[in-house]
């Protein structure tokens, strides 16, 4: 499956999610651990709080990066449920791309009255 596929599928994850758990006001942590369950549940292989290491001028740093899901190793998923959505998040995700040499990355903040609302897509050079 593509990404732009797959994307579909994380997003009508989202909404059921965010339908289920009855909106915004709760921890990053609880959404990420019910679109864990909810791709699972699926049949998606995703991974959790996944670390990837961070190299500097060809030397591994002792702090890993974190992602918050990968499905199916091909889109990074970062989790957030904040009042006030910062596009510093979409920054993040578009660096965690890059070091991974994947292409697709979608932030959903959960704080949002509406998570349709709250999902930003972000590319590299898909």
């Amino acid at each position: 499956m593509a990404e732009n596929q797959l994307s579909a599928h994380i997003v009508d994850c989202a909404i059921e999610v965010h339908r289920n758990l009855g909106g915004p006001g709760l921890l990053e942590s609880v959404y990420e651990e019910a679109m864990a369950w909810e791709l699972g549940q699926r049949g998606f292989d995703v991974g959790r709080q996944l670390q990837v290491p961070v190299f500097y001028k060809g030397t591994k740093l002792a702090v890993p990066l974190r992602l918050d899901l990968l499905v199916e190793d091909l889109v990074i998923v970062e989790v957030k449920a904040v009042n006030l959505y910062n596009q510093i998040f979409e920054a993040q995700a578009l660096t965690y791309l890059r070091m991974l040499n994947l292409k697709l990355a979608i932030v959903i903040n959960f704080g949002e009255k509406l998570v349709k609302d709250g999902i930003h897509r972000v590319a590299n050079g898909l």
